[in-house]
Order: structure tokens, then C-alpha cells, then sequence
């Protein structure tokens, strides 16, 4: 399959295209019904005689082209519906009725909010052209009325989203005009997949009441059904968490398909490369260091122990607390012993076998290190944070 891609260069077309190719080349597995042999990528400094050779042996047609935010307002029908009328003109002189995929806006609905959108017109002109296009040529037509999208974008331009992540990653000053203002986001990496779903045959229809998407069957239009309402005020305190977490270690909830996951996620790429690093407290003594990487609101936090050689660690029991040790590096013997029973166990683990054992509350327990020479790295996971008004930690050696 060949595909032309127009705004190639934008948000959405830098992201469809790097992930075309990973199709194309290989390194995407999970489309296994999906072959692509080129991507014609058009852009506004591409030539019109490219144009006309995508056209010409393009199979499938990615429409993102577009203006947004023009100088002059008239600009808004010349990008949005003077480009897309010369783009479906090339297809027809050269009787190419491959499938067309549109980007239109929530604002081509003209409702609401969007009633005196001059960028809404001029997408709703588009779609009506796309879609008599269809109906003269036969050629399968995909509107696609996208909401606010979320990805990595120019701050300051049109995306609040975007402008917050940069401005909060960087430290530079914000405004939120009204916190509870909802907007409906579209995920890049949904939209891209809504994309693959497409090529497949396999996209979701809708039609619209108002400005809300309702799923159909036989929807005129189509669309990507994963999108998150959220308020300005929740973006913006996610974010302010998201900058503390490397003086803090508290990673938030984060669940599979969650906003805050692929909030964090865009958040990240707006760092400056100073900010790709940061510091841990380590706690250092004679005996070797013991350091905190990780807290989490749910599931406690994780941690790594260095022991010089000879040294003997823990010696100690919870009652409620338990951990994980999980040496990495070095040759080491983990002893547990049940306060109550005496019972008395013993684990000889090494880096070169890296396992898991569990301190079991109510066992007291400890960890040598074997070497004479090499230093015994440990990860270990506690199902707390540490808390020093309630440590839930008495020694007693095993």
C-alpha cells in the first residue's frame, strides 16, 4: 500500500508518519494485516508536481492539511477547503479513487461555542466537499471531526494543553482564566491507532448531536471513540504534581488508558534536557547506602541497598509491613526467622540469579553479604512509604 499524507509536517502528520514507518519497516508487529510499501509525505514545501505523483499512485489518502490560527481570517476557507478542493481535483485528473480519509474539527458542528467559528466553516465546507466527492467518484470518504487534541505540539499556539505541560515543565508563568472550563482530548496515540483501524477497514461511525459524538453504525461521520473530558483545573494540578515527582518520588495513579498517564507521558516531552536527570537522597554510612527511588499511592515504594563486603543488614520485623528483596549484584544470604515459632530459614541468592524473596511480617529478618570483596546490590519493594511516626520496624536479630 501506498499513502499520501498531507501536513506531513504538523502535530498529527509528524506522528502519523513516524508510525506509518514503523509499519512499513517492521518494527511495529501489531498490525500483522497491514503492509505498507511507501509514504508520500506532502507538506507546504512541497512542489505541486510532487503532489500530482502522490496523487497519481497514492492507494490511501491521509488529508491532515489545514490552517488554524492564519493572520487573516479568510485564510481559514482558502487552507481548509481551497487545498482540500486541489487535492481531490489531482485524484480525479488522474482517476484515482483510492480511499480519502478528512481531518475536520468538533467546531465544523457550528454549535454552541462554535456557532460563529470562521475555522468551523471552513472545515464543514470541506466535509460537504469530501463527501459529494464520494458520492461522484464512488471513492470511500472518512470525515473524521476531531476534538481538543493532546500531543506534542507549539506552546502559545492552539493547544491549552500543550502550552501547560511546556510552561510547567520549564517553569515559566501560566494563566488558567477559569479552572472548571471541560474539555473533551483526543490522545495522539488513540488517534493514531483510530488511523491503523482505518487502513484495516475497522473504523468506528458516528453522527453528532450537538457537539456530542454518538457512536452509529451507519454514522456519516467517523471517529476515534477514545477521548477524556477533564477541566483546565485537574490538567494543571496533575502537572504541578508531575514537577514535583522527582523531589517528591510520588508517582499519582496512573491506570491503564488513563488521562494522567498520557498526560504524564506528553508532560515528559516538553522537559528541557536539563531536567532529563535528577538526584536521590542517598543515606550513607560505613555500612554501605540505602536509597529511595520510588513512592506510590497505592502500592508503597521502591528502594535500592548497597552492603559493603562482611556487612550484615536488617535484623529486624514488622507486623504488617512486608518487602521484597531482590538482589541484582553480588552474592549474598537473606535469614528469616518467625518471632513466635523460632522457625528459622535461609536464602543464598546471587546477582548472576536474580530472584525475589518476601519478608513475611512476623519474621524477623536480615541480609549478609557473602564477598570479601564485591559490594551486594539490592532492590527492594515495601507495600508502604516509610513513615517515621509509624514505622512498623523492631529489632531483633535473627
Amino acid at each position: 500500500m501506498r499513502i499520501l499524507v498531507t501536513g506531513a509536517k504538523g502535530m498529527v502528520g509528524t506522528a502519523l508518519v513516524n508510525n506509518l514507518k514503523n509499519i512499513r519497516d517492521g518494527k511495529n508487529r501489531t498490525r500483522p494485516d497491514l503492509t505498507i510499501d511507501e509514504i508520500y509525505e506532502y507538506d507546504r514545501d512541497s512542489t505541486r508536481d510532487e503532489l500530482e505523483s502522490y496523487c497519481h499512485h497514492a492507494d490511501f489518502v491521509f488529508n491532515l492539511a489545514g490552517v488554524n490560527r492564519p493572520d487573516n481570517p479568510d485564510d481559514f476557507m482558502k487552507g481548509n477547503f481551497g487545498f482540500a478542493s486541489v487535492l481531490l481535483d489531482t485524484l480525479k485528473k488522474f482517476h484515482n479513487t483510492c480511499p480519502v480519509m478528512l481531518s475536520s474539527s468538533i467546531q465544523a458542528t457550528l454549535a454552541g461555542r462554535f456557532g460563529n467559528s470562521e475555522y468551523g466553516r471552513s472545515k464543514k465546507a470541506g466535509e460537504e466537499l469530501f463527501f459529494a466527492y464520494g458520492k461522484e467518484t464512488g471513492a470511500k470518504v472518512a470525515v473524521y471531526r476531531f476534538p481538543n487534541l493532546m500531543g506534542h505540539s507549539r506552546p502559545n499556539y492552539n493547544s491549552a494543553v500543550s502550552t501547560f505541560c511546556w510552561a510547567v515543565a520549564n517553569d515559566r508563568p501560566f494563566t488558567v482564566n477559569d479552572r472548571s472550563t471541560e474539555l473533551e482530548l483526543l490522545y495522539i496515540d488513540d488517534l493514531i491507532e483510530g488511523m491503523y483501524d482505518l487502513l484495516e477497514g475497522r473504523e468506528e461511525h458516528c453522527e453528532f448531536d450537538g457537539v456530542d459524538t454518538v457512536l452509529k453504525e451507519d454514522g456519516r461521520y467517523c471517529c476515534v471513540p477514545v477521548t477524556h473530558k477533564v477541566t483546565l483545573g485537574e490538567i494543571v494540578d496533575l502537572l504541578e504534581i508531575f514537577k514535583k515527582q522527582p523531589a517528591t518520588l510520588m508517582m499519582p495513579r496512573m491506570p491503564e488508558g488513563s488521562f494522567a498517564k498520557k498526560l504524564f507521558s506528553l508532560y515528559l516531552t516538553y522537559l528541557p534536557p536539563a531536567k532529563f536527570k535528577y538526584p536521590f537522597k542517598m543515606n550513607v554510612d560505613d555500612r554501605g547506602s540505602f536509597t529511595e527511588l520510588l513512592h506510590t499511592e497505592d502500592y508503597g515504594q521502591v528502594s535500592v541497598n548497597i552492603s559493603r563486603p562482611g556487612i550484615t543488614k536488617g535484623q529486624h520485623w514488622h507486623n504488617s509491613k512486608w518487602e521484597i528483596f531482590i538482589v541484582v549484584s553480588g552474592h549474598g544470604l537473606i535469614q528469616e526467622r518467625n518471632i513466635n515459632t523460632g522457625e528459622k530459614i535461609e536464602f543464598e541468592v546471587s546477582g548472576d540469579k536474580i530472584e525475589a524473596v518476601y519478608m513475611i511480617p512476623g519474621w524477623t529478618h536480615n541480609i549478609i553479604n557473602l564477598s570479601e570483596t564485591e559490594n551486594l546490590v539490592t532492590v527492594m519493594t515495601c507495600n508502604e512509604i516509610f513513615n517515621p511516626a509509624h514505622p512498623d520496624t523492631f529489632a531483633e536479630k535473627v
